[in-house]
C-alpha cells in the first residue's frame, strides 16, 4: 500500500500524545496535529483528511461531539474516524463506534499496532469508496438502460397502432389525435375536480401510452369486413364488435407473460370498454353508468369526436361545431353527463388541437419501471399471432430455445467473442420481432391450409421485406437506432441460407450476420416440432435428422454442429 498521499490528522488536547502518533505515523502519512475540536472544524475547511485520529476526553468539546458534528456535515461524514484514547472501559468504545467510529484503539499503544490498524482501516475505506463507485456506475447503466428501453418502447407502440390503423384504413393520425384529446380532456376533469381521485391515481403518462392499444383487435378482423368500403350490415357490424374481445384477448395474452400489470391492465380497459355506452346499449358486455371503467369512457367519447371529425369510407367528416352537437345529443344516452359537460366546456381546445405537437403532449416523461419493455414488444409479436393462425404460442418456445443456443454459444470459442458484445436482453426482445412482416400478409394467404402455389409462396416472402419496413418506421421515432441491429438481422436474415439460396437478399455463408444465421436454425426447429395447417408437427429427434440434413446448404455447418451437440438441452428448453 502506498503512503505518501494520505493525510492523517491527529486531535488532542495532550502535546506529547500529539507528538507519540505523529512519530509513529509521519514517515507513511502526511501527519497534522490538532489540539482541539474546535480548530479541527476550521481546518477541514482547507484541508479534507482520508482519516482522523480522535481523543475522547478533551475541554472544549468532547471527541463525542466532534463526531457527532462530522457525521451530520455532509462534507465531513464519509471520513474515516478512529478513537485513540485514554478510556478503555466497554461503554465508551461502544458509544463511540456507534457514533460512526470505524475503529477503537487505547492508550498506551505499541507503535506497530497503531501502524497497522490505520493501514487496515484506509485500505478498508478504499474498498468502502470502490464499492460505491461500481455501485454508481451500475446504476448509472441501470438507469440508462431504463430510459433506451422506454425510448423503443414508445416507438414500438406507436407503430403498433399506426399497424392496427393502416388496416383499417382510417384516415392517419387517428391515434395521435386520441391521444391528444385524452390528454386535454384529463387536464380539463382535473382541473374541475370531476373524477379527480381516481385520475390522481394514475399514472397518467402510462395510461394515455396504453391508450394506443385500444382497437388492437381489429387486427384479428378479415380484410372483408375490416376493409369494406361500404356501410356494414347487420351481420357483418356483429362480427365487426368482436374486435373489442379479440383485443382484450391480445392483451390478456401479454399479461400471462410478463411482470408488468399497470400498463397493460390500462390497455386491456381501455380496449375492451371504449364501446360501451352510458345507457347500456353498447356493446361487447352492455355495461350500464359508472360500471363502465373510467378508461372506457373516456376513450368513448375522443373515439367519436375524432370518427366524426374524420372521412370515413363510409362517412364524411363533420366540422367541428356539428360534430360537438353530435356530442351533446350523445350525454346522457352514450357518453358520461360529467365527462360530457367537461368535453362541451372545453371544446374550442379540441377544435385547435391538430396545431399542438402531438408527441410532447401523449409521450409520458417521468421513469416507467417494469417490464414495459418486454410488454410492448409483446404486444407487437402477439399482433402478429392473432393474424398467423400457425404461430399462435411459438414465442415462448423460441425464446427458451434461443436463450439455451446463446449460452452455449457464450463457451464456444468460435462465438463467444461475438455474442459476449451482444446485449443479450435486447437480442432476445428484437426476436420476437423476427416475423413481424406476416402482419401485411393477406389472411387467405397466411392461414391457407393446402401447400401454397410457387406464386402464393412468393408473395409470403415478402413478410422479410415488410418486417424491415416496419422497422424503419421504429427507427424514424427513435435515437438510439443502434438497438434496432439486432432485430433487423434477425428480420432480414433469418430466410437467407448457407449456400445463397435465400432470400430475399441471397447472402451466403458468412456474409449472412450470426444472428440471422442462429435464428435460421431456431425458426426452422420450432416450425418442424409444431402443428402447422399444412401438416403435423415432427418429434425432436426427426427435426434434428432434418436440420443436419441441410447443414452446408440450408444453415451454418458449425452452428448445426454445435446445435446437434447439444440437442438434449434444446428438447429440454423447447418443452418448457
Amino acid at each position: 500500500m502506498e503512503y505518501g498521499h494520505k493525510t492523517i490528522i491527529i486531535v488532542d488536547d495532550s502535546l506529547t500524545n500529539l507528538n507519540l502518533a505523529r512519530n509513529a505515523l509521519s514517515e507513511m502519512y502526511n501527519v497534522f496535529t490538532i489540539s482541539s475540536g474546535r480548530k479541527l472544524f476550521s481546518f477541514l475547511e482547507k484541508v479534507t483528511p482520508d482519516l482522523i485520529l480522535l481523543d475522547i476526553e478533551m475541554p472544549d468539546m468532547s471527541g463525542y461531539e466532534v463526531i457527532e458534528k462530522l457525521k451530520n456535515n455532509r462534507q465531513t461524514a464519509h471520513i474515516p474516524v478512529v478513537f485513540l484514547t485514554a478510556a478503555t472501559d466497554p461503554q465508551s468504545e461502544l458509544k463511540g463506534l456507534s457514533l460512526g467510529a470505524v475503529d477503537y484503539l487505547a492508550r498506551p499503544y505499541s507503535q506497530q499496532l497503531l501502524q497497522k490498524r490505520i493501514e487496515i482501516n484506509l485500505l478498508a475505506d478504499l474498498q468502502r469508496k470502490k464499492i460505491n463507485t461500481n455501485s454508481r456506475d451500475q446504476e448509472a447503466l441501470a438507469d440508462d438502460k431504463r430510459k433506451t428501453i422506454f425510448e423503443l418502447q414508445n416507438a414500438i407502440l406507436k407503430t403498433v397502432a399506426d399497424l392496427v390503423e393502416s388496416r383499417d384504413c382510417v384516415t392517419g393520425g387517428h391515434v395521435e389525435r386520441t391521444q391528444t384529446y385524452l390528454r386535454i380532456l384529463i387536464d380539463a376533469l382535473m382541473e374541475n375536480g370531476v373524477y379527480a381521485e381516481e385520475l390522481s391515481s394514475w399514472d397518467i403518462g402510462l395510461f394515455i401510452m396504453a391508450s394506443q392499444l385500444h382497437d388492437v383487435g381489429k387486427i384479428s378482423i378479415r380484410d372483408n369486413i375490416l376493409l369494406k368500403p361500404e356501410r356494414l350490415s347487420v351481420d357483418e357490424f356483429d362480427k365487426m364488435k368482436w374486435h373489442v374481445n379479440y383485443g382484450m384477448n391480445i392483451i390478456m395474452k401479454i399479461e400471462r407473460s410478463t411482470r408488468e400489470n399497470t400498463f397493460l391492465k390500462h390497455a386491456r380497459i381501455t380496449a375492451g370498454s371504449h364501446h360501451e355506452k352510458w345507457d347500456g346499449t353498447g356493446y361487447f358486455l352492455g355495461l350500464k353508468g359508472e360500471d363502465i371503467p373510467l378508461q372506457g369512457r373516456l376513450m368513448s367519447i375522443v373515439d367519436v369526436y375524432d370518427a366524426l371529425t374524420n372521412d370515413r369510407s363510409y362517412n364524411k367528416a363533420l366540422p367541428h361545431k356539428e360534430a360537438i352537437k353530435v356530442i351533446g345529443e350523445g350525454i346522457g344516452t352514450h357518453f358520461d353527463p360529467r365527462i360530457g359537460e367537461i368535453f362541451i366546456k372545453y371544446e374550442k381546445k379540441f377544435d385547435h388541437c391538430s396545431k399542438l405537437d402531438f408527441r410532447s403532449l401523449y409521450y409520458s416523461t417521468g421513469e416507467v419501471t417494469g417490464d414495459i419493455g418486454n410488454s410492448v414488444v409483446s404486444a407487437l409479436t402477439n399482433i402478429v399471432d392473432a393474424r398467423d393462425e400457425a404461430e399462435n404460442a411459438q414465442t415462448d418456445k423460441i425464446q427458451n430455445c434461443l436463450k439455451t443456443f446463446l449460452e452455449i454459444l457464450l463457451t464456444d470459442e468460435r462465438y463467444k467473442d461475438a455474442v459476449s458484445q451482444w446485449d443479450l436482453e435486447i437480442f432476445l426482445l428484437s426476436a420476437q420481432l423476427h416475423d413481424v412482416g406476416k402482419i401485411a400478409i393477406n389472411d387467405e394467404l397466411l392461414n391457407k391450409t393446402e401447400k401454397l402455389t410457387p406464386e402464393e409462396f412468393e408473395k409470403i416472402k415478402w413478410h422479410t421485406n415488410m418486417g424491415l419496413n416496419v422497422l424503419n418506421q421504429i427507427k424514424g421515432s427513435i435515437d438510439r437506432r443502434s438497438l434496432l441491429s439486432h432485430a433487423e438481422a434477425l428480420v432480414g436474415c433469418h430466410h437467407e441460407r448457407w449456400d445463397g439460396s435465400g432470400y430475399p437478399l441471397g447472402l451466403k455463408g458468412d456474409a449472412i450476420p450470426l444472428q440471422g444465421r442462429v435464428m435460421a436454425i431456431i425458426d426452422v426447429y420450432e416450425a418442424l416440432t409444431s402443428d402447422r395447417p399444412q401438416r403435423h408437427k415432427k418429434t425432436h429427434e426427426e427435426a434434428v435428422e432434418i436440420i443436419r440434413g441441410y447443414s452446408g446448404t440450408h444453415f451454418d455447418p458449425e452452428l448445426v454442429e454445435v446445435f446437434a451437440g447439444n440437442e438434449n438441452r434444446f428438447l429440454k428448453a423447447c418443452s418448457k
